[in-house]
């Protein structure tokens, strides 16, 4: 998403920029995605959630999400929610490929299957979308992204001079049906398991590590389980029904309802540290938006699609600036 809301951007600020998708289609992780952009509604709670977090970033995120839906609506974006349902959050959701087809067309042409050269720049902005296939595969989780996401960014960047910022082992994921449930990128949002406040959770050899508290977002319980755990229930409900049908391990035990399931890697918290603008501390003429640059919800868990719009922006008009 940030890679299309820059160039767009760009385009309206009279420059013309030419974009580069390593993927077969536009859109990143957002077409994958239910496409909430959303902001803590208190300040306190974001800082709260995400203690270790970049607080100057958080707070530009938190001051401009709201101007930056409007822009984005500007373009003809048009909400499937006006709010997100939850006490805790204000934002909106959208049609994921909607989404993207207002913002490829407005970004201009989109090059797909091209990599980034080693040599390209500057300026360069860099929205590869963080390394979720990286961190799924070295620690065994399974992936709920797309397949090229892979670090090209934070590798560029990096080699430049850039640095990477704390959190490099953190991610934003959902526990899912484990193998040999047969997961498509369409079954990313309607398969994710999220009851597990619900449920009492062990380890694949049935040790209890239900923790005593788990967030309102579950991202904590992604965390937690690893490869391979197991949820317990009293009773089933539609989730466990769809993960049933889609080949999941359902077992009824003394405990109540077990469902064989996985953490799965959506995004990566950790990334490039930038400033305000979007600009990688240490590597003149290189930016990076989106979750390509890191730090920002750091011990917690915040919108990664508001971090791309957000970011998006303010690469863009500090580009255009320079």
């Amino acid at each position: 998403m940030a890679g299309l809301v820059a160039a767009a951007r760009l385009r309206e600020l009279g420059r013309e920029p030419r974009v580069l998708e390593k993927g077969t289609r536009a859109g990143g992780a957002m077409v994958l995605s239910s496409c909430v952009l959303w902001r803590h509604l208190e300040w306190e709670s974001f800082r709260a959630e995400c203690p270790e977090g970049d607080e100057q970033l958080q707070r530009l995120i938190w001051e401009r999400l709201d101007d930056s839906l409007r822009w984005l609506e500007s373009l003809g974006a048009e909400s499937v929610w006006r709010d997100t349902e939850n006490p805790l959050t204000t934002g909106r959701r959208y049609d994921p490929r909607a989404l993207t087809r207002l913002l490829a067309a407005a970004a201009g042409d989109v090059e797909l299957e091209t990599p980034l050269p080693v040599d390209a720049g500057p300026p360069v902005l860099l929205a590869r979308g963080g390394f979720p296939g990286r961190l799924a595969r070295e620690r065994g989780l399974l992936l709920r992204a797309n397949p090229w996401s892979e670090g090209d960014g934070l590798d560029f960047a990096v080699t430049r001079g850039g640095a990477a910022t704390p959190g490099m082992d953190e991610f934003y994921g959902r526990v899912m049906p484990a193998p040999p449930a047969r997961i498509r990128e369409e079954d990313f949002v309607p398969l994710a398991q999220l009851y597990g406040r619900e449920a009492r959770v062990f380890t694949e050899d049935w040790h209890e590590i239900t923790p005593s508290r788990v967030t309102w977002h579950e991202n904590d319980l992604a965390q937690l389980i690893g490869p391979r755990a197991w949820y317990v229930v009293e009773e089933t409900n539609e989730r466990i029904e769809s993960a049933r049908a889609a080949g999941a391990t359902v077992v009824g035990r003394e405990e109540g309802i077990a469902v064989h399931v996985a953490a799965a890697v959506t995004h990566t918290i950790g990334g490039v540290q930038v400033d305000t603008q979007a600009r990688v501390v240490g590597a003149d003429g290189v930016w990076a938006a989106g979750v390509d640059a890191g730090g920002v919800a750091t011990g917690g868990y915040a919108s990664g699609l508001a971090q791309a719009l957000v970011l998006g922006l303010a690469a863009a008009e500090s580009i255009a600036a320079g």
